[in-house]
């Protein structure tokens, strides 16, 4: 079972991603993202669309240092773990799978608390939507990841607390 695209209150999502252009049925949403409305048409996209990701990855988002690293594609999915920390306290752990459903993309994410208890439950997962596919940049419905070059790329993610809704920015530099 799947949750919604949205973040519970107060859940951190980090991942990044990129691709060629096209719009179909995305929106804004904040200044930096887009979303797609549940039976619009989504663009057309592959996992090579996201070959470049596969590494590893630093950056800040939130006041806190993170780590992320992604697998090159195999059977049909990426698969990438993060860390968020500040010193030695991890704030929480994700686990990230990127797949291609119905000819797009989807980024799955599951949610740990520094020791490992899940914050969805056990069935259930983030789901980001493919929504909008540009020459430097890949939207999800709520995040949105802009190439700067081969070693540096900005994430913006769309919050919801109760009735309010901000964007906060993530910094990432590959680490070589």
């Amino acid at each position: 079972m799947q949750s919604t695209n949205l973040l519970p209150a107060g859940a951190l999502c980090l991942c990044s991603l990129f691709g060629a252009t096209t719009t179909l049925g995305a929106e804004p949403r904040t200044e930096h993202t887009y979303t797609v409305a549940d039976g619009e048409q989504r663009p057309a996209a592959t996992l090579a669309d996201a070959h470049w990701l596969v590494g590893s990855w630093t950056g800040t988002a939130f006041g806190q240092r993170f780590e992320e690293v992604w697998n090159a594609p195999s059977a049909g999915s990426m698969v990438g773990m993060f860390k968020l920390f500040d010193g030695d306290e991890v704030s929480f752990y994700e686990i990230l799978l990127l797949t291609v459903e119905d000819g797009t993309l989807s980024l799955k994410v599951k949610h740990f608390n520094p020791d490992f208890s899940a914050w969805e439950d056990k069935a259930d997962y983030v789901n980001f939507r493919l929504a909008k596919l540009e020459d430097d940049a890949l939207h999800f419905s709520g995040i949105s990841f802009y190439r700067r070059d081969d070693d540096r790329i900005d994430g913006y993610i769309v919050m919801r607390n109760g009735e309010d809704i901000t964007e906060h920015k993530l910094t990432y530099e590959r680490q070589h």
